[in-house]
């Protein structure tokens, strides 16, 4: 007997098909990384003056590892400075105080960071840009001017006799007054400014742009190999570009024609000597071993039960 072929079979193997290659598809795809630089700022102004003081802190988003930091405008800022190291969340923030001239209240009161994480083999920045909140006007402690003793004049009257003396006491000590840090707010400030993150891996330069303003934006990558492309990303919206990792690889960006800093391609130590994987690439361990190793598995076993679906599809003969 011939049995009849069922659609639902039918329909039943593309479904299957088209979840492994989603399947596949996250199996092999790379994570998307948010680190950054956690920035707040707080300044007052000094009484009857242009003169605004300013203190900034700086915390890592990653509880792992360590961050490096890669940028400062407009200049380092007590500890947070070109070089220095953010330590791991929750180990402490970098901090640092300055002191700016304004001529409009306003303007002038932001600070941009970046930083720069390794994570296996991927290398990640970040530079963000947060306005510092107003405290209103600085407080000054209040000076009281010195007070000249009275003077006594001599007296010829005999001294009189003392009184009997008591044993004296021991004024109650009042503990020392520690000043109480301020609370970090619990909700990062949101940056001003487009926020730019690019990550490096031995295969590829992705740069993704977050669009923090209430406009769309269209960002012009040019690189120094091959053609530009465009990034245009909506309101609260972030898009992503890839290019080819190679050795020398810089990336332009522009705004409305106006050109930002040159994105250079940084290789991680694990990959071969102008990246893009190719003849002499380094073999696969750890995670990424583990991850091809587990998907590779995965097809095979589908391989199996579509084989077996097919065969059962086949002519069947009773007696």
């Amino acid at each position: 007997m011939i049995r009849p072929k069922s659609p639902m079979r039918r329909a039943l193997a593309i479904t299957a098909g088209t979840l492994i290659g989603a399947a596949g598809a996250v199996a092999f795809s790379a994570p998307a990384y948010a680190h950054h630089p956690e920035i707040y700022g707080t300044y007052c102004q000094v009484k009857g003056t242009n003169t605004y003081e300013f203190t900034w802190t700086v915390y890592n988003s990653e509880r792992d590892i360590t961050g490096e930091i890669t940028k400062v405008r407009p200049g380092d800022v007590g500890d947070i400075k070109v070089g220095a190291i953010l330590p791991k969340k929750g180990d402490g923030p970098l901090t640092g105080t300055e002191t700016r001239t304004i001529d409009r209240p306003g303007t002038n009161t932001t600070l941009t960071v970046g930083a720069k994480w390794v994570r296996g083999r991927t290398i990640i920045t970040e530079e963000r840009t947060v306005k510092a909140v107003s405290k209103g006007k600085c407080q000054t402690p209040p000076t009281t001017p010195p007070t000249t003793p009275p003077t006594t004049p001599p007296t010829t009257e005999p001294p009189a006799t003392p009184p009997a003396t008591e044993p004296p006491t021991t004024p109650p000590t009042t503990p020392p007054v520690t000043e109480t840090p301020e609370p970090t707010p619990s909700v990062t400030p949101k940056p001003v400014e487009p926020v730019r993150t690019n990550e490096s891996t031995c295969d590829e330069l992705i740069i993704s742009v977050e669009n923090p303003t209430d406009k769309a934006i269209s960002v012009v990558l040019t690189p120094n190999k091959g053609e530009a492309k465009t990034l245009t990303v909506e309101p609260g919206k972030t898009g992503s570009v890839t290019f080819p990792a190679s050795e020398g690889l810089t990336v332009t960006p522009s705004i409305d024609g106006t050109e930002g800093e040159p994105i250079a391609y940084e290789q991680p130590k694990d990959c071969t000597s102008g990246g893009g994987g190719g003849e002499g690439s380094l073999p696969l361990t750890g995670a990424a071993a583990g991850g091809i190793a587990a998907g590779a598995v995965l097809l095979v076993a589908a391989g199996v039960v579509l084989y077996i679906v097919a065969r059962r599809r086949r002519v069947t003969f009773t007696a």
